[in-house]
């Protein structure tokens, strides 16, 4: 993935502005698809726009070339937001682009797992992980939705009896972790922008887990785990999606917690991270309705962590004094 250069904490943007002619069509159709692999985004008509860095300058060079030379105008600049639209406002715009990306991959990777007989399955499981590993590859603000992918492919794989499903079970069975004296007092590692996954796991890992657990927030990819970290929901964690479980229910697996009000919880957290529908709770809109709302209010982590903490506390005494 590229890396996002900053300037006084403000991302630099490079933005191509060009102007093609009517016709041929097929110019117009060949630099949308050239636009659509490199990953930027419209933020105007005709405007779109990369975060700034050597990769993107030479790819937009590349691009400015051809438009002109299929008879079209365009000019290259750096650029850094003032007014009108924010660094946020745009960010927002690659992490639904890429986030309607990894929600497609996902949905392929249900399918093969559907077709495990068909003869072609590892051709076509190599194809997926190629378009996965170019999703990333343009993935600059980390979109939620990699690491189900990541979670269904592991999955397919140790169907499969692949050397890479390190190995778990052909069951999809999950490793369950002896005691929790090693998880605890520890500095819990996730990605920035935390959703519905990782407010759950957080607040399951600070009252069932380590009630002196401290969150630390950083980038998608690059982080490199001290000593005392632990990661989850996020690429490479300790704790993250494994086949179609999401991070809530692979912490409820591996640490043997045994609640029916948390095996509720996760069918809930499950159906609004994974987007498949699998349990159909009735509760899962409005708590999907909830956390959103949170999520909107608030772009600081450690408040949507004190916030959802508190929905998931009046969620669990609500299950638990129903199963009583």
């Amino acid at each position: 993935m590229a890396k996002v250069e900053t300037m006084d904490d403000q991302v630099r943007w490079l933005l191509l502005i060009h102007q093609l002619p009517a016709k041929p069509a097929y110019q117009r159709v060949k630099t949308w698809r050239r636009l659509q692999s490199l990953g930027a985004v419209a933020i105007k008509n005709a405007v779109h726009a990369l975060p700034a860095g050597e990769q993107a300058q030479e790819d937009f060079e590349w691009l400015l070339r051809e438009v002109r030379d299929g008879g079209g105008e365009a000019l290259i600049c750096e650029a850094r937001l003032v007014d009108g639209l924010s660094d946020e406002e745009v960010q927002a715009m690659f992490n639904a682009a890429r986030g309607a990306d990894y929600d497609a991959l996902a949905q392929e990777a249900r399918g093969l797992g559907e077709a495990l007989d068909r003869p072609d399955i590892r051709t076509r499981l190599a194809r997926l992980k190629a378009s996965v590993g170019q999703t990333v590859a343009i993935d600059f603000f980390g979109a939620n939705g990699r690491e189900t992918v990541d979670g269904l492919i592991a999955g397919l794989e140790a169907q499969l009896g692949e050397e890479e499903a390190m190995g778990r079970a052909k069951d999809d069975g999950v490793p369950v972790v002896a005691g929790l004296g090693a998880l605890t007092n520890r500095v819990w590692v996730t990605r920035q922008g935390v959703y519905v996954d990782r407010i759950a796991s957080a607040w399951l890992i600070r009252r069932f887990i380590d009630p002196d657990a401290r969150f630390r927030f950083v980038r998608a990819k690059g982080h490199i785990p001290q000593d005392d970290e632990l990661r989850f929901d996020m690429f490479e964690a300790e704790f993250t999606h494994e086949g179609d479980r999401c991070t809530f229910e692979v912490l409820l697996a591996r640490l043997d917690l045994n609640d029916k009000a948390l095996t509720a919880i996760a069918e809930i957290v499950h159906d609004i991270d994974l987007k498949d529908a699998k349990f159909g709770r009735e509760e899962t809109g409005g708590i999907a309705h909830l956390i959103t709302g949170l999520c909107q209010s608030s772009k600081d982590d450690a408040q949507r962590l004190a916030r959802g903490a508190a929905v998931f506390d009046d969620l669990y005494e609500y299950f638990r004094k129903r199963r009583g």
